[in-house]
């Protein structure tokens, strides 16, 4: 079942329900709208058509809101005149949902219903998630069964006790050589550390003994060869008498 109406200059094809875009017309958001130029009308078996609007026909519909639509640019350019004009606009709209039609003091093409099937499938949907909770459930007891057949037995407190008895002798034992060898190895460095300071002590002692006796011989010898042409000088004065 459908119409066609027109309105601001715009012809339109609609069925009950649907909701489209028309030029503005006057009205508030929710109220009433009728349109009375139906161009023609079908309700599945006979259609009229009107010459060239069809009498005691309109179309009922509701105005959902008011708005503008895309931004359109409008540019104009002229060659060789430095004419350039760029413009931009906004058609603007009003929205309406059709309801019904009446033709003929009739209505005719109600709007349907909103389906009411929506809340079935939660309930279709919450008693499978009820059968999945029980199985889930089962399913874990079954796994704690398993896991406690599967467990080992626990060890009794005498094998501890053995085991308890057993770990310390040989730990103590291990632990006696290495305080040995540690002990070992700290009195023999201090024993050779002794030996290295009394070296140390002796040995600048002889360099410097040596070291004063040498410029005693060398004082010497440079003194002796000074007394020489002394004596020489004297036996050349005398030979010149």
């Amino acid at each position: 079942m459908y119409a066609i109406f027109e309105t601001g200059g715009k012809q339109y094809k609609v069925e009950a329900g649907d909701i489209l875009r028309i030029e503005t017309i006057e009205g508030k958001e929710k109220s009433k709208v009728k349109f009375d130029k139906v161009l023609a009308f079908s309700d599945g078996k006979k259609t009229k058509v009107g010459t060239p609007y069809l009498e005691a026909a309109t179309v009922n519909a509701t105005i959902t809101g008011n708005g503008k639509g895309d931004k359109v640019i409008i540019f104009k350019f002229k060659n060789k005149k430095d004419y350039r004009k760029k413009q931009g606009h906004r058609q603007p709209f009003t929205e309406i949902e059709v309801e019904n039609f009446t033709i003929d003091g009739k209505t005719e093409g109600k709007k349907p219903a909103k389906k009411a099937e929506k809340p079935a499938p939660k309930k279709e949907t919450a008693e499978p998630k009820a059968e999945e909770t029980k199985s889930e459930a089962a399913k874990k007891t079954e796994t704690k069964k398993e896991t406690a057949k599967k467990a080992p037995a626990k060890k009794t407190d005498t094998d501890k006790k053995e085991k308890a008895e057993k770990k310390p002798a040989s730990k103590k034992a291990a632990t006696a050589k290495k305080d040995a060898e540690k002990t070992a190895t700290k009195k023999a460095p201090a024993k050779a550390k002794t030996e290295t300071k009394k070296d140390d002590t002796k040995k600048p002692a002889a360099k410097k003994t040596t070291t004063k006796a040498a410029p005693k011989k060398d004082t010497a010898e440079k003194k002796a060869p000074a007394k020489k042409p002394a004596a020489k000088k004297t036996e050349t004065k005398k030979e010149d008498k």
